[in-house]
């Protein structure tokens, strides 16, 4: 197995529904535009209350890619 460098990222996902779907969102879009994302670390959960129920998740998570050797 050979060494590898990451680079850390910070995003922010949100969901209606819950804190998965949350961490899901946010991954499954950067994806779109950062290449060998290899793991994440959820660092804060927070949510926002609306007439007495919760209305949105919000998850910030720091995101690890590898960044690409010659």
């Amino acid at each position: 197995m050979s060494d590898h460098v990451y680079k850390l990222v910070e995003l922010v996902g949100s969901s209606k529904t819950g804190i998965d779907d949350a961490i899901r969102n946010a991954i499954e879009t950067a994806s779109q535009s950062i290449r060998h994302i290899d793991w994440f670390q959820v660092v804060e959960t927070r949510g926002h209350v609306a007439d007495g129920k919760v209305a949105h998740f919000q998850v910030t998570l720091k995101v690890g890619f590898r960044i690409e050797s010659d």
